[in-house]
């Protein structure tokens, strides 16, 4: 093994080398560095998409859920994050569009949800559950000011899983990120 390989190799604390079977922690490292082509700031790993990684006959396979069934953005999303891992040197992964369950908000990790909110959009507020179907309209806190002295203004905001809002305190609009 050449001296460079050995430092790759001590640098990931003698994990075996990236593109190799059964290192699911070096696969997770390749694709939280792939982000979310509607929402730059977040990637496909902190928005909750890849579901599974495994390998099936020595091959890579990648399980993502998309954000809803109709989302535009899948194709490009399942694209960057195959670029990404022959880039990394897993040969031919397989992605596998998982639409079941379905994708929910609560699959966001916290780090997404920081990133989100720095990045000028208010995460979901509260739970996905049906119950949040029936109740009332939360209350959304401005991701500019932090007031709580917000209103929808529309339904649908730069994307439909996004609401528009509007602060009263700070007067910025801002897209939800809505409980799915």
């Amino acid at each position: 093994m050449s001296d460079a390989m050995q430092l790759i190799d001590s640098d990931r604390g003698g994990l075996p080398p990236a593109g190799a079977e059964g290192d699911v922690a070096a696969v997770m490292a390749v694709l939280q560095e792939v982000l979310d082509p509607e929402v730059p700031a977040v990637s496909v790993v902190e928005l909750g998409i890849v579901r599974e990684v495994s390998w099936v006959e020595g091959r890579l396979s990648v399980a993502v859920t998309p954000t809803y069934s109709g989302c535009p953005a899948t194709e490009v999303i399942e694209e960057a994050i195959h670029r990404a891992l022959v880039t990394a040197g897993y040969a031919d992964p397989r992605i596998e569009r998982r639409l079941s369950p379905a994708w929910t908000t609560d699959w966001i990790t916290a780090e997404g949800r920081d990133k989100l909110r720095a990045y000028g959009i208010a995460p979901p507020v509260g739970s996905a559950s049906k119950r949040s179907l029936l109740g009332a309209e939360p209350q959304v806190p401005c991701p500019q000011c932090g007031s709580l002295e917000t209103e929808r203004v529309s339904e649908f905001g730069s994307t439909a899983c996004k609401a528009l809002y509007k602060c009263r305190s700070c007067l910025e609009p801002f897209d939800y990120f809505k409980c799915l």
